[in-house]
């Protein structure tokens, strides 16, 4: 019964395989028929597919019924047979063979209802070997006979346990709160068992919680506004939100159990929790899963296979197509979602889009543009509308009924921001004339219709908000907002700052503020602002702070707070805490920034106030393999293949062969790159490195077209060589990690391999002078390769009489 190309076809188009494989033995169900029960069982991609793939290894199961296998299959057997199927056979119990309209499951067989009951144990009250019907609170059998019923009502002992907390607590809202959370009295009985056990759970140690009802006990009692109850936090993150995932013993929330499951993608090198494996076993992030090309598909709108966006009852859409209106199609009549035809200015259907048919005026087949369903007319013998000329401003040959896109987006800052007249802000005239005449309009009119961006913009046009940083401020922390404001910097509107460092201020107060303890919060703000801080600003001089020291810099403050909180919990302080205690919390599997609180504990030492010590981590080298094989195979593709985006193969190469990290890649700028009539010089550090062909012509392709995302506010030309997203601004350095992931790059890898290999090759201060490294690093990288450079000395003096050195060539 299977072909060859089943496999293949399980994945492109698995309900019509199952279809398939389906009519070719049941011949008393149509067609149709077969492939809508299918499609009504098959449910998503993922569960077609493995119901596929199971039919195609194992296609006998349709005639006997017989598992193992998935449950879907199983579902869809039933569902044949309650459609009619003769041939096709029901479920048959694995165990004595009967067959069955309901599934029993255990594992990947099913039983019917007398097989499928759970194995006879001897019962812990009577004795007998008996099915077991439930049991008791030791999670010893009981049989049916023999419940562990001690009499006593649960909600009652439930709501005298509450009672002791709030003696005002209403019992039919304990009662309803009870009754919610585990609706069965076998189930109430276990609540009652828990929470006599472990009265905390109440109180904050809901995490502790064998059963979920009881999360939910809390979270209804909580609600109803009785006191003494606490909602638990999360053990892992601290937070005050919904924990219901076990995880070693406790209940944390989804966040902390997706940070359990990071693994590195196998086909990004991304480290984020899997969506799926792939046939070895190798975990896939989400994003590969979704762009894998056996995962795209055709787009209802536009016809091209593409990642889905938005699913509709008619199909699939991308995220280019937003969904369409319903309106009256023009050709077959039919109420659908339509777009607008660009030849008649009208609705028409998705059907009639894709619908060819003979022409009743010149009668050749053709794709339908016009007419009916009756006299369809082609594309040549349809007479367009009259509406070639914008009605606003009169441009001829606009491809769109009504007004043109420059003349919409007029009228769109007209209403935010009000006619020009001399009375609006300068600033924010500068953004009107930046967006009227922006490249793209369509885009620029979709930004100015954010539910974040128009009313923000009329509050400035009208002087309810200043046009001050301050007072954006105010607003909400987003995404939004913040590309908004650097659209403002852009045009001139607001001056320039630092971002990340006002971030770092403002969360920094905040948690300042935060600390209860006077004597907690004073050591706090000595450790953040008068170490991590000044340290900062001393070192960039100027500069603003990098993504990397602000995520650095929010992390050792999360890790002083974690130690001294937990110091306060065991009624320790710095100066009382010994070593055995710090080891002790160094040793808890549940304490969190172990590895990260050891600057803010030397930092405490040196300063005099505790005596405990926590030594640095010795750098050893990389503690990932070095593969300088894939190095180079790498490095030849991105030298010799065109079709790739030059900006990928510059910032690869720069990565392979000069160990630029993404960090440093995306700061450098059109001034760090000399370009000469024969020659390319990069400046990476010190000293220009001379670039050699084709890396060369890459780097001038790249000078001479760069061009970013980013369609308001941008400055023309950017100064950038990787331009980003936002206006003057680079590209990131996640997404440029993205982007070197996809072209099979992991960059901490490919980074320490080429290191270790130009460090075997050239000496740690022409190599710290030309790639920008510190001099130290460049010794530790020449150590470690076990670069003998003991003649080096020699050979310079020998040229310094020929003369200077000269720049440093990397080839």
């Amino acid at each position: 019964m299977t072909a060859p190309g089943h496999p293949e076809r399980a994945v492109s188009d698995p309900i019509g395989l199952i279809a398939d494989l389906v009519a070719a033995i049941e011949h008393r169900l149509e067609p149709d028929r077969i492939r809508a029960v299918v499609a009504s069982v098959a449910g998503g991609r993922s569960k077609s597919r493995l119901l596929a793939a199971h039919l195609t290894e194992h296609p006998r199961v349709l005639n006997d019924g017989r598992s193992p296998a998935p449950r879907a299959v199983g579902d869809l057997l039933i569902a044949l047979r309650e459609a009619g199927a003769q041939t096709v056979s029901p479920p048959c119990c694995a165990e004595c063979g009967r067959q069955i309209r309901t599934l029993q499951r255990r594992g990947q067989d099913w039983y019917c209802w007398n097989c499928g009951r759970s194995q006879p144990e001897p019962c812990a009250a009577c004795g007998n070997t008996r099915r077991v019907a439930s049991r008791d609170r030791t999670g010893r059998p009981r049989c049916g006979k023999c419940p562990d019923d001690d009499g006593r009502d649960p909600i009652a002992v439930i709501g005298a346990l509450i009672a002791e907390l709030d003696p005002q607590a209403e019992r039919e809202a304990v009662s309803d709160a009870v009754r919610r959370s585990a609706p069965r009295p076998s189930y109430q009985r276990k609540l009652a068992w828990a929470l006599e056990s472990h009265p905390a759970l109440l109180t904050g140690d809901g995490h502790l919680a064998p059963h979920r009802a009881i999360l939910k006990l809390i979270d209804l009692l909580h609600e109803a506004g009785i006191a003494g109850i606490v909602r638990p936090s999360c053990p892992g993150c601290h937070r005050v939100v919904r924990i219901d995932k076990p995880l070693d013993g406790r209940r944390v929330c989804r966040m902390c159990i997706s940070h359990s499951r990071i693994e590195e993608c196998s086909g990004c090198g991304a480290r984020r929790e899997p969506a799926t494996r792939d046939d070895q076993g190798r975990p896939v992030c989400p994003n590969c899963l979704v762009s894998d090309p056996a995962n795209l598909e055709t787009c209802i709108n536009c016809g091209r296979r593409r990642v889905v966006n938005t699913r509709t009852p008619d199909g699939p859409l991308c995220q280019s197509c937003p969904s369409l209106p319903t309106a009256t199609c023009s050709i077959c009549d039919a109420e659908k979602p339509c777009g607008t035809s660009r030849t008649t200015g009208r609705p028409w259907c998705l059907d009639c889009q894709r619908h060819t048919a003979p022409c009743s005026a010149c009668g050749g087949v053709a794709a339908v543009v016009s007419g009916t369903l009756d006299q369809p007319l082609c594309l040549g013998c349809t007479v367009p509308e009259v509406w070639h000329t914008c009605p606003t401003c009169s441009e001829p040959d606009y491809p769109h009924p009504g007004q043109c896109a420059r003349c919409l987006i007029n009228q769109r800052l007209n209403e935010l921001l009000g006619p020009p007249s001399d009375a609006l802000h300068p600033g924010l005239e500068a953004l009107r004339n930046n967006i009227a005449t922006t490249e793209h309009p369509l885009t620029a009119n979709r930004w100015l219709n954010k539910p974040f961006v128009s009313p923000v913009l009329a509050d400035l046009a009208a002087g309810r908000r200043a046009l001050t940083h301050e007072a954006l401020d105010e607003l909400p922390d987003s995404p939004p907002l913040a590309h908004l404001r650097q659209v403002l910097v852009g045009v001139g509107a607001l001056p320039e700052r630092d971002e990340y460092m006002v971030r770092l201020e403002r969360f920094l107060t905040g948690l300042l503020a935060s600390q209860q303890d006077p004597e907690q919060r004073k050591v706090l703000h000595r450790y953040v602002i008068w170490h991590l801080v000044r340290r900062l600003r001393r070192r960039n001089n100027g500069r603003p702070v990098t993504p990397q020291q602000f995520a650095s810099t929010r992390q050792r403050t999360h890790a002083a707070v974690a130690f001294l909180n937990w110091l306060t919990a065991h009624s320790l302080t710095l100066e009382t805490c010994r070593q055995a205690d710090l080891d002790r919390w160094l040793t808890d599997d549940s304490a969190t920034y172990r590895h990260t609180a050891g600057h803010f504990i030397r930092w405490a030492r040196t300063n005099k106030l505790t005596t405990v010590h926590v030594p640095a981590v010795r750098w050893n080298g990389p503690t990932q393999p070095l593969d300088d094989e894939h190095r180079w195979n790498v490095a030849r593709r991105l030298l010799h293949d065109d079709n790739l985006n030059p900006e990928d193969r510059l910032a690869g190469l720069l990565l392979l062969l000069y160990a630029q990290g993404p960090s440093a890649i995306h700061r450098l700028t059109t001034e760090d790159v000399e370009v000469g009539v024969q020659e390319v010089r990069l400046r990476l550090g010190d000293a220009p490195v001379q670039l050699p062909e084709p890396v060369a012509h890459l780097a001038r392709t790249v000078t001479a077209n760069r061009k970013g995302h980013a369609t308001i506010g941008a400055l023309t030309p950017s100064p950038w060589l990787f331009p980003g997203g936002q206006p003057g601004r680079p590209i990131s350095t996640t997404q440029l990690t993205q982007r070197l992931n996809r072209l099979g790059i992991r960059p901490n890898q490919a980074r320490s391999t080429a290191l270790f290999q130009l460090a075997t090759e050239i000496p740690a201060s022409i190599l710290a002078r030309t790639l920008g490294i510190h001099t130290d690093v460049a010794v530790a990288w020449q150590r470690l390769s076990a670069g003998d450079w003991a003649d080096y000395a020699a050979e310079v003096s020998r040229r310094r009489g020929e003369g200077d050195i000269g720049t440093a060539t990397l080839n």
